[in-house]
């Protein structure tokens, strides 16, 4: 089967200079799961933070400007 998203994206807002934080939740824990902003994919960085813990996936983005968004 394939993988889903039981939790979907939610719009989150971060003052400049803040920590924004992305979750979701999968159908099956462990899945791969990239993030990306465009065509870009993110990688773990000073800046971006990715955990993943059974089905809940999270992307923390330090320093958050509004280019992030």
């Amino acid at each position: 089967l394939p993988v889903l998203f039981k939790r979907l994206l939610k719009n989150e807002e971060v003052e400049e200079g803040g920590t924004a934080l992305l979750h979701c939740e999968l159908s099956k824990p462990n899945s791969p799961v990239e993030w990306r902003k465009g065509d870009t994919v993110l990688q773990p960085s000073d800046k971006y933070e990715i955990r993943q813990e059974g089905t809940r996936v999270e992307l923390f983005i330090y320093d958050a400007e509004a280019e992030d968004g």
